[in-house]
């Protein structure tokens, strides 16, 4: 087995781990196997929960080790950005608003606004800032219904705008995301940055890549730490 740091070749110790004979870092080939179980669950968009079920291990450890992917994912795709930053991207807005919350007048707080760009048959997320923070100001005032009036317009228009223009990239990946989100019984706003970066990435990145980008971000990244 090769070194995850650098790739060199390796030797056993006595209590079964391996120690790289060029870098000198020591690892054990049982954790390693036990991450890369992970990150295929992963990218194979096994919720936590059923991988933990799928994995036979604990519903905590698999939402830690997740939650490591998405922030690792998450810079993958800024760095795919920055890369490809100065080449021609058009943007589109999208209000998304949980499936479940979508009949209560107050959910216009709890919705999330993401400029999409799109570029090709790639796209990259910026989440803007949300109205939660004012849901309780707001209500007490009674602007729910101006609010809920107003949203109820935009949503009739914009269903007209997608029928009559063409389709494009970024109305491609909304129709993902909502089917990525489906799953979940609601993100906390903490939360919901990371889960998007996570849809992004594989939104642009076909499945059979997906598990050999990710285990060379984890050991590269994480394993160094």
């Amino acid at each position: 087995m090769e070194c995850i740091a650098c790739n060199g070749a390796t030797y056993t110790l006595g209590d079964g781990r391996l120690r790289c004979k060029v870098c000198r870092k020591t690892f054990s080939p049982k954790r390693i196997a036990h991450v890369e179980r992970l990150i295929e669950a992963f990218c194979s968009d096994l919720t936590a929960h059923q991988a933990s079920q799928t994995l036979e291990l604990s519903y905590p450890t698999v939402c830690h080790t997740y939650q490591k992917l998405r922030t690792l994912v998450s810079h993958y795709c800024e760095a795919q950005y920055q890369h490809n930053r100065a080449q021609p991207w058009e943007y589109e807005e999208y209000l998304y608003i949980e499936a479940s919350k979508r009949h209560r007048r107050e959910a216009i707080f709890e919705s999330h606004t993401i400029l999409t760009f799109g570029q090709g048959d790639q796209v990259y997320t910026l989440l803007m800032p949300s109205l939660v923070q004012y849901k309780t100001a707001l209500i007490d005032s009674n602007l729910q219904e101006v609010y809920h009036k107003e949203m109820a317009t935009f949503m009739r228009t914009s269903k007209i705008r997608k029928i009559t223009r063409h389709d494009t990239i970024m109305q491609h990946f909304w129709h993902y995301f909502e089917a990525f989100m489906l799953p979940y019984k609601g993100i906390s706003e903490a939360y919901f940055a990371s889960y998007l970066k996570e849809a992004e990435f594989k939104f642009n990145t076909p499945q059979k890549h997906r598990a050999t980008i990710v285990k060379k971000l984890y050991f590269e990244h994480v394993e160094k730490c």
